[in-house]
């Protein structure tokens, strides 16, 4: 059978038209993946050459899936003759080849977000400005989007509305400082990851000839997930497939969810614009979901005007409604979902894996994390701290970075006390400031010390010295022997092994620090080994594919049983039988800030349709009446976006406590809780407490009946025992001693106490 009978008539029709301009506006769970794999064995199979095919993708993960899709069509070795990979890969490579074009070494190092955070905080301490007022992260922030729209520190410092923004602001040195972070990164032969599209476009605007010959060479061009592109990755694409106009966009407008990174929805919806001539396919068919799923997502997405039409349809079984539970707090949430969780793994033969629990924000994991531990739920959370952005990892990949790259100054500050070697931060800032007198790096100052004299004594010259000498002896042996000796060696040489060997009272994160070392030399090894390349992988070719690693792919695959807990921007492109989204509450699902304007409104909901779609068999819906913010209770609405699904997709649970008394919260469709939006179309009335009521049950006398020695137990700190009671009415607090927490004095209005049988 061929591959090709392997598609609907829509996906095979995708893939069979070979020329032009083409878009495929691929919805949720229709396949998308399989039709950019099948095209680019298709264009090969009729006579495309492979070198000619150029695949862009948004994660190295999902461009390693279509290369092993593609060989096993056409073969292994014709898959990999064509290029494939993520923006930042791709333009990566042709920036080395081209570097000395734009004034940079081929060796350039790509600085990460930490590296481009602790030098802009360098600059904003050296123009003696207010920390508070320059965050660094924010600094950053408007700078990567300039970048992004491709505006250069020159171009910013003329642009009236951008100085004005920043005169608004209080922040109208942000020119100075972008133009000094320009400046210093080209001084150390370093680019951020936004420098990777700036200057490829750049370097197509400005050399003809490397446009031409890049144009020649990719005939054929794909992206993939083309909702998600900025202005400047919509340029670079537009310039190279300006020749031909073999260009095939994939993509789903209802699926933009990244505008905060820089990403255009205009892009894929002005397509049409870009190329009038264009063919548009649409893939409408899901396979992933239920009927019920698909169509309360369809009702979902239909509320937005800013889309390309198209009706998601499924042949799957028709599933369980969408269920919805309300609760009283964000703690209750969290311990009702866990229920929920355990209850499901306990009645269905399914694994933790096939479960994830999905929330808008980071801050949302606390109470699911501390509810899941009691149930003894295994869980991990996405989105934390990074392998290669921890301490021990980070130093030596500095000392890497130092060998391939040395006038990288964010790497060289990073080791030269490190380990300690009495070449302290006065040292440094003696290097830094001689440095910037003669418009040097600092590697030029240590290695020629008469041309660029210091006033360092003796003793500290002969350390300089020594650690010059000792970076210099790793740099010769660069192509001499492959990257894990060489990373060894380093590792070794360096005294970083001995000191993490050597350190006093080694507990468990000393151990992990070492044995972290020890998996970073491993996985160099891996890199090694599994190349088939006949040509030596160097540890400048380790550390480019280091410095490349998207989110998507710095969490490893485990083996490990565990329910996935992520924000919903970095679910997507995944999919869950089992999936809770969590938080659906108005000012937090939606945000505050897209209440503003119809545009990120609509974003939002975007993301909504995302995180249900997600779902393959069951898809619940949480929020809490009310939620800790800031130390202070606040009342919560439930999200306009649930009342905004068809009613006929929907069940309405009513969890089940356990905890001796009903707190009303329980409820059908008719007995919907009379807050914000949700039921001023229903026309119905609630036959529950308020909300007050609710917050102050425990006031009355009747139900307030806490005593001096009471057995109690809280949701988040287990079984107690009352050891003081203080107060009157809604000021009455109890002492309580918890065996696995200690002492703590709560308001009982709020406590939420469940009195046990006296033992």
């Amino acid at each position: 059978m061929s591959y090709l009978d392997e598609l609907n008539a829509s996906q095979r029709a995708a893939v069979e038209q070979i020329d032009g301009p083409i878009m495929v506006i691929a919805g949720a769970g229709s396949g998308k993946t399989r039709v950019l794999t099948y095209r680019i064995a298709y264009l090969v199979e009729n006579g495309v050459d492979p070198f000619n095919i150029l695949a862009l993708t948004f994660t190295n993960k999902a461009a390693r899936e279509m290369t092993e899709r593609i060989g096993k069509i056409i073969g292994p070795s014709e898959a990999k003759n064509s290029t494939m990979g993520t923006f930042h890969s791709v333009f990566s490579r042709i920036l080395r080849f081209n570097a000395d074009r734009l004034g940079y070494p081929s060796n350039f190092t790509i600085y990460d977000t930490q590296d481009s955070k602790n030098l802009l905080k360098d600059i904003i301490k050296e123009l003696n400005l207010d920390d508070k007022a320059y965050k660094p992260s924010a600094v950053m922030g408007r700078i990567s989007s300039a970048k992004n729209n491709l505006i250069s520190a020159e171009m910013y410092a003329q642009n009236e509305e951008i100085l004005f923004e920043d005169k608004q602001s209080k922040r109208s040195e942000i020119k100075n400082i972008y133009a000094r972070y320009e400046n210093r990164c080209r001084k150390s032969g370093a680019m951020d990851f936004d420098d990777l599209l700036f200057q490829t476009h750049v370097l197509l605007r400005d050399f003809p000839d490397v446009l031409n010959y890049y144009q020649q060479k990719f005939k054929f061009i794909l992206v993939d997930e083309y909702q998600d592109t900025n202005y400047a990755q919509y340029l670079i694409v537009k310039k190279l497939a300006a020749l031909y106009e073999n260009i095939c966009v994939v993509g789903d407008d209802a699926q933009s969810i990244y505008s905060f990174r820089g990403a255009n929805i205009q892009n894929i919806l002005n397509f049409k614009v870009d190329y009038p001539d264009f063919k548009l396919f649409k893939l409408e068919q899901n396979y992933r979901s239920s009927k019920n799923i698909v169509e309360a997502a369809n009702s979902i997405i239909s509320k937005n005007k800013d889309q390309i039409q198209k009706t998601v349809w499924t042949d799957n079984g028709e599933g369980n409604k969408i269920s919805v539970i309300r609760t009283l707090t964000d703690n209750e949430e969290g311990k009702i979902i866990a229920s929920k969780i355990f209850d499901l793994k306990q009645s269905t033969p399914i694994s933790f894996n096939d479960l994830a629990i999905l929330y808008r924000t980071n801050r949302q994991s606390r109470a699911f994390e501390e509810a899941l531990r009691k149930f003894n739920i295994p869980y991990k959370i996405y989105g934390g701290l990074s392998f290669y952005q921890r301490k021990e990892i980070k130093d030596l990949l500095a000392y890497f970075r130092l060998t391939t790259n040395p006038h990288d100054e964010e790497a060289l500050k990073r080791v030269l006390n490190y380990p300690k070697r009495a070449l302290g931060k006065t040292t440094e800032e003696k290097l830094i400031i001689a440095a910037n007198k003669y418009s040097v790096s600092i590697w030029d100052v240590l290695t020629n010390p008469f041309e660029y004299p210091t006033d360092f004594n003796k003793g500290t010259l002969d350390k300089l010295g020594e650690f010059t000498t000792m970076i210099q002896s790793f740099q010769a042996q660069i192509n001499q022997v492959n990257a894990f000796q060489l990373a060894e060696k380093i590792a070794k040489s360096s005294g970083i092994v001995k000191e993490l060997l050597s350190e006093k009272d080694k507990g468990p994160e000393e151990i992990e620090r070492y044995q972290n070392i020890e998996e970073l030399l491993a996985g160099i090894q891996e890199f090694v080994n599994t190349s088939e390349e006949e040509e030596m992988k160097t540890l400048a070719d380790f550390l480019m594919d280091v410095a490349l690693l998207t989110d998507a792919d710095s969490d490893k695959s485990e083996e490990r049983n565990h329910v996935t807990m992520m924000t919903i921007h970095s679910s997507k492109g995944l999919e869950f039988p089992h999936v809770f989204v969590v938080g659906l509450e108005e000012n937090l699902f939606p945000s505050q800030m897209a209440l503003h304007s119809r545009t990120d409104l609509e974003e939002e909901r975007r993301l909504f349709y995302v995180a249900v779609t997600r779902a393959k068999d069951s898809c619940t819906l949480s929020y809490a009446a009310s939620r800790f913010t800031w130390g202070q209770l606040i009342t919560s609405e439930p999200s306009r976006f649930i009342d905004e699904i068809d009613a006929k997709h929907l069940h309405f649970d009513t969890p089940q406590r356990g905890q001796g008394r009903s707190l009303g919260m329980g409820f059908t469709r008719q007995e919907r809780p009379l807050t914000g939006g949700l039921n001023k179309s229903l026309g119905v009335t609630s036959n529950l407490k308020s909300m007050n009521e609710l917050k102050t049950h425990g006031n009355n006398e009747s139900n307030l009946n806490y005593m001096v020695g009471q057995n109690v137990e809280h949701s988040r700190f287990g079984k107690g025992k009352i050891t003081k009671i203080d107060g009157v009415n809604s000021n009455q607090k109890a002492t309580i001693f918890f065996p696995h927490h200690g002492i703590k004095n709560l308001l009982l209005q709020f406590a939420n106490l469940r009195i046990l049988d006296q033992e």
